[in-house]
């Protein structure tokens, strides 16, 4: 299994390195969102659409990204676009976490499915303008969020129900505890320092998301912060949560040993486009 998700890992850091740092941005567009198209595929599937659904709507992403990118958004979205999208995941999240797993089988199939469309393409979006802002501001919120992940999971492991009794959400992720949670905050804010110091000593020519927020003060910084960590948390719970009102254990098997694009995008699908509400409007 290990060996199963290392040669996977490698062949997708092959395929996005390149496109990443290519002099062209068109590359890391296409590549992107083919694996959009394909997280709008697995998505179709965990919400019960029939096949040939659950593909037309991996061709409506595609379609949705190419209009915006005709559109020119990739260059200026409408700041109340970004609005949108983080009320939409603030909202959404929170409504799906407190009525839990059976509370997402009461929507309409058809509105849980143009829902998870929209976010997607609203996803793409904010990674594709990201990129066009800079490497050193794409990596940095991508950092955000892994930083999260990974300080949340050896915190969990190490602390996991040695301080608090209660789990973050049992019925939804029976893993994930509320030290893991604290210490991917700790994460998040020693990353977000760190890569200060770097854009302080490198001077990259793209300016990163850490220091756009912490140049408008701590009274910015620290809230910002401490909403896209909680964020990133809610991405993965509300992926969890329709994985198990769907019966599955991954979204699907295209990437081996890691399982599907959603498991592994989860938590970047609310932050990615947090990160430019807050850019625009702060």
């Amino acid at each position: 299994m290990l060996k199963q998700r290392v040669i996977t890992a490698l062949a997708l850091l092959a395929l996005l390195l390149p496109a990443l740092f290519a002099s062209h941005s068109w590359p890391f567009m296409v590549l992107t969102v083919v694996l959009i198209a394909a997280g709008a595929w697995e998505w179709g599937r965990l919400n019960g659409v029939r096949p040939v659904q659950a593909w037309l709507g991996a061709v409506v992403c595609v379609f949705v990204c190419a209009m915006a990118t005709v559109a020119g958004w990739l260059e200026s979205t409408p700041p109340l676009l970004w609005l949108l999208a983080g009320s939409s995941w603030v909202l959404l999240g929170a409504w799906m976490v407190q009525r839990g797993v059976s509370g997402w089988a009461l929507w309409p199939q058809s509105v849980r499915w143009w829902t998870g469309l929209f976010l997607l393409a609203l996803a793409w979006l904010a990674l594709a303008q990201a990129h066009q802002r800079g490497v050193n501001f794409l990596l940095s919120v991508l950092a955000l969020v892994w930083a999260a992940d990974v300080f949340a999971y050896f915190f969990g492991r190490t602390l996991g129900g040695r301080i608090f009794a209660v789990k973050l959400a049992p019925t939804i992720s029976p893993g994930k505890s509320w030290e893991g949670v604290f210490g991917g905050v700790l994460g998040v804010f020693a990353v977000s320092w760190l890569w200060i110091i770097f854009d302080q000593i490198q001077a990259p020519s793209s300016t990163s998301f850490f220091t756009l927020l912490w140049a408008r003060g701590i009274g910015v910084a620290v809230p910002a912060l401490l909403f896209m960590s909680a964020m990133s948390v809610v991405g993965d719970l509300v992926e969890s949560l329709v994985k198990r009102s769907a019966g599955m254990k991954d979204s699907s098997g295209l990437l081996p040993g890691h399982g599907g694009v959603l498991d592994r995008v989860d938590a970047l699908l609310p932050t990615l486009p947090l990160a430019m509400m807050l850019v625009a409007w702060i």
